[in-house]
């Protein structure tokens, strides 16, 4: 469902969400750190409607370039859909003169239904009215789509061809009027217009035409689902973010072993991990959904999980044994909020998976939670997504609160040299104790026993401020849910920042 359709450098002190100490970031690192860890759903501390409003006034203090620029980030390397829409449509607002809009439409829209997206959003932020609703559309966010319809062809068009968007396929087409670039494509325009574009073979084609079909009795009807599973997963056309979705459903369907193992071979391949450039967090989602059903054939689907889910690491440098690294996860009540309201996946499950991705690539390591308390849960390399689980079930030993403070506190009081503090979190960092200890404090006694350490804030919530100073050299904020945030790492190693990662993208 598309998600329109439903509708630093230290500038003062200030205070966060809990009231504690907290530093501003600069416009273009609050609008990074928002735009990559934004589902455009309410979060703990935040509603979507504040939300977005941030985003729209920070889009207008940043280089027009930059917003743009960002939304190719968002799309290419985050993997995000629906926000690098909502960029360009911000940008449209505010800038003209050239044909920036239209370049960075041709990167970001790279499938056929974000044709429709867009034009919701536009419709939804320009608060058009009436009948003809976008009569008014941007000229450069028309020619943008215009270069998107030469793009995609009939099967593209069809599988995203919803009668449920507000605005449609064939309304597109009519308010686009795209030229065509042969007489195929001419012809395939045709189509649209007369609404005679080919069904479909897609998973959700074919499993509606079966549930309207009547069955003799329930065991007719499920042979049929059995066999059409089967006849869709031995077809070699169904996506592995589709078949990842349906894994339960094609268990219960209770095909043959043979079609569970091809399946599980599939999800466990690393070619096809890398290509599908899913979330981590997707494989815990359908982990969590498997590991409790009562089926003989569900272990082989576990095993390729875990498979699938270490082949997401491999592309992470991770670090060699003379390297310490210590990992910290925030498990405060903050973290519990989903991400979405469809969504079981929460924050502190995002924070724990990226955690053992890179635990997974590190060979001197120690990792642990913090709320209350700080506590040392040591896992092992392997077993990422049981790791993950493991983690989970300690939820409460440590309390709610964010005393970030006490991660460092622990390393300073003992006198343990890390080289890299990594803390993954919402950022919310406060003193629940009422010490008057802060993790800035506590960061800044710590480096005069290990000079040369760095501390990276993995900011899982984009609230806009960090708990620690970003002026010092030592201290580097990276947001985002993707293991892509990983390759940072190495950037930041030889002095370049995520700013200047994302303005060498070129346009």
């Amino acid at each position: 469902m598309s998600k329109f359709n439903t509708i630093v450098k230290e500038k003062s002190q200030i205070l966060n969400h809990e009231g504690s100490e907290a530093f501003l970031l600069t416009p273009e690192i609050e609008l990074y750190s928002v735009v990559v860890t934004s589902s455009l759903s309410d979060k703990f501390y935040e509603t979507a409607e504040k939300q977005i409003n941030r985003m729209s006034v920070l889009i207008k203090k940043c280089d027009h370039k930059f917003v743009a620029q960002l939304a190719v980030y968002a799309r290419t390397e985050m993997n995000l859909r629906s926000i690098p829409l909502f960029l360009i449509v911000e940008l449209a607002k505010v800038h003209s003169g050239d044909n920036l809009v239209s370049r960075t439409i041709e990167k970001v829209v790279l499938r056929a239904d974000e044709i429709m997206e867009l034009l919701i959003c536009y419709q939804w932020r320009n608060r058009s009215e009436g009948i003809k609703k976008l009569a008014r559309l941007s000229h450069q966010v028309q020619v943008g789509l215009q270069h998107a319809f030469n793009r995609f062809d009939e099967y593209q068009f069809a599988k995203y061809n919803r009668s449920n968007l507000e605005v449609k396929l064939r309304d597109a087409l009519f308010l686009v009027h795209p030229k065509a670039k042969d007489e195929a494509q001419q012809e395939l325009f045709n189509k649209i217009a007369n609404k005679t574009l080919e069904t479909p073979y897609t998973w959700e084609t074919e499993m509606s035409a079966l549930g309207k079909k009547k069955y003799e009795d329930a065991d007719a009807k499920k042979y049929a689902f059995a066999e059409k599973w089967t006849e869709l997963v031995s077809s070699g056309k169904l996506g592995y973010m589709a078949l990842l979705r349906n894994l339960r459903n094609i268990l219960e369907a209770d095909v043959d072993i043979s079609i569970v193992k091809d399946v599980a071979k599939r999800i466990g391949n690393a070619q096809e991990v890398q290509k599908s450039k899913q979330f981590p967090f997707r494989f815990l989602s359908a982990y969590r959904e498997l590991k409790n059903i009562s089926n003989g054939k569900v272990s082989a689907i576990i095993d390729s999980l875990e498979e699938a889910i270490q082949a997401s690491a491999m592309n992470i440098n991770g670090f060699s044994n003379d390297t310490r690294v210590l990992l910290a996860c925030d498990v405060s009540g903050s973290m519990y909020t989903s991400i979405s309201p469809k969504s079981s996946v929460k924050n502190y499950d995002i924070g724990l998976v990226l955690a053992m991705l890179l635990r997974n690539r590190c060979e001197n390591v120690v990792t642990g939670i913090f709320g209350d308390t700080w506590k040392v849960v040591n896992m092992p390399s392997k077993g990422i997504l049981s790791n993950v689980e493991q983690m989970y079930m300690r939820e409460g030993e440590v309390g709610y609160s964010t005393n970030g403070y006490k991660v460092i506190e622990y390393l300073r009081s003992n006198n343990i040299v890390m080289d890299k503090v990594m803390m993954f979190t919402d950022c919310q960092m406060w003193n629940s104790n009422g010490s008057g200890q802060t993790i800035q404090g506590e960061w800044k006694k710590y480096k005069e026993i290990v000079p040369d350490a760095k501390l990276y804030l993995f900011d899982l919530n984009g609230y806009g401020l960090s708990p620690l100073k970003m002026v010092d050299g030592d201290v580097a904020l990276i947001a985002g849910w993707s293991d892509r945030v990983f390759d940072m790492l190495e950037a930041i190693k030889q002095g370049s920042t995520i700013l200047d990662k994302i303005k060498e993208i070129d346009l």
